[in-house]
């Protein structure tokens, strides 16, 4: 039988799951039978960890229980902290969150993997940015505060003021909706990892690799270039307008995957609907993602740009004041909780990966 290179795997159904499905042409993404979109609206992010990892919504006594095991779990080890003070500051932020993630292995090399680690690691990754990005600034390493939620600590560590609720739950909202997406590449590398039964460490580790990279933990950073250049709402239709005559993109609309609303954009904006009197730049960004759709139905007809992720996401991660470095690893932050689900879910069924290669090389003359 004639083997058929597909590059990329593009099209390879590689595993079962049922942590989540995409449909791109409807526009849903689903979290273990939930629209993603309405758990970020309505639960919180250590509520949609206990739906990944567990299967099921949380009790008021679940959701408890949850939330001081994140508070437990944010305390990073001395040699730890030790690495990121001595990692020289021309180290990007991704390599220092992977070379302190890989640091804890060797007490964490349990099989199967656990809930208990997946807790671990998704509570100690905000903790690493955070204390990494005051070392940059100068400043004293912040500790994790005794009784903030996940979201809420990681912001208080960054500056050391308990964060606004606007602000809390515009990111909670972009955690939930960037916590998991279905087999992209840094969730392979994750279940590939595992499915040599190695231990969760290397296989967060491994994830985390695949995300510095360019192609795909890309940061929304020409978005919030946009939003700036545009300044204020007065200038919107004259800025946007300009671009299109001249032919150039607006970035944040049109998506690879989702053919219509990209649920997660969707479930930003109704986030921060109710937020754009208390925030100046999340009004900004909803009256020019509002001028971009239009003009864009006048100038390309028919084409259903829609916003993307990207678009909301940069609005709210530059609402909260998050620099244009940390977006990729707060993304990282909130991925980690999908990665470990599927973490457990292929140590449940498992099978090591080995694909086949088509050899284009020479063969020895006869």
């Amino acid at each position: 039988m004639e083997n058929k290179v597909r590059k990329g795997l593009e099209g390879v159904v590689a595993a079962e799951t049922a942590i989540s499905y995409i449909d791109g042409e409807q526009g849903e993404l689903i979290y273990r039978g939930h629209h993603a979109k309405e758990l970020a609206i309505n639960e919180g992010f250590e509520s949609a960890c206990h739906l990944l990892w567990y299967g099921d919504l949380p009790d008021k006594n679940k959701l408890g229980k949850i939330k001081q095991e994140f508070r437990n779990g944010r305390q990073l080890p001395d040699y730890v902290k030790k690495i990121i003070q001595l990692l020289p500051l021309e180290t990007s932020m991704m390599s220092v969150i992977r070379t302190c993630v890989s640091a804890m292995g060797d007490k964490e090399r349990a099989w199967p993997p656990s809930v208990t680690e997946a807790i671990h690691l998704t509570a100690v990754i905000p903790v690493m940015i955070a204390m990494r990005q005051r070392v940059l600034e100068g400043k004293d390493m912040i500790a994790p505060h005794p009784t903030l939620d996940h979201v809420a600590n990681y912001l208080y560590m960054l500056t050391g003021n308990e964060p606004s609720k606007a602000h809390v739950k515009a990111l909670d909202a972009y955690f939930v909706l960037t916590m998991e997406h279905g087999m992209n590449a840094s969730t392979f590398t994750s279940r590939v990892v595992t499915s040599s039964q190695s231990d969760m460490v290397s296989a967060v580790t491994g994830a985390i690799g695949t995300m510095k990279g360019p192609l795909h933990g890309g940061a929304p950073t020409e978005v919030t270039s946009m939003l700036e250049s545009v300044g204020m709402k007065e200038n919107a239709e004259k800025w946007l307008r300009q671009r299109l005559e001249n032919g150039e993109k607006l970035m944040g609309f049109g998506h690879r995957i989702y053919k219509t609303k990209d649920p997660r954009a969707e479930a930003l904006k109704e986030v921060t609907r109710g937020l754009t009197a208390e925030d100046t730049w999340l009004d900004l960004a909803a009256h020019v993602e509002e001028t971009a759709i239009r003009l864009l139905e006048e100038y390309k007809p028919g084409r259903k740009l829609y916003t993307n992720v990207e678009f909301y996401a940069a609005a709210v991660l530059r609402a909260v004041s998050m620099p244009n470095s940390l977006f990729t690893p707060t993304f990282t932050a909130a991925r980690v909780a999908g990665w470990t689900a599927h973490v457990i879910e292929q140590a449940n069924d498992n099978r090591i990966y080995r694909p086949q290669s088509l050899y284009t090389g020479d063969k020895p003359v006869s």
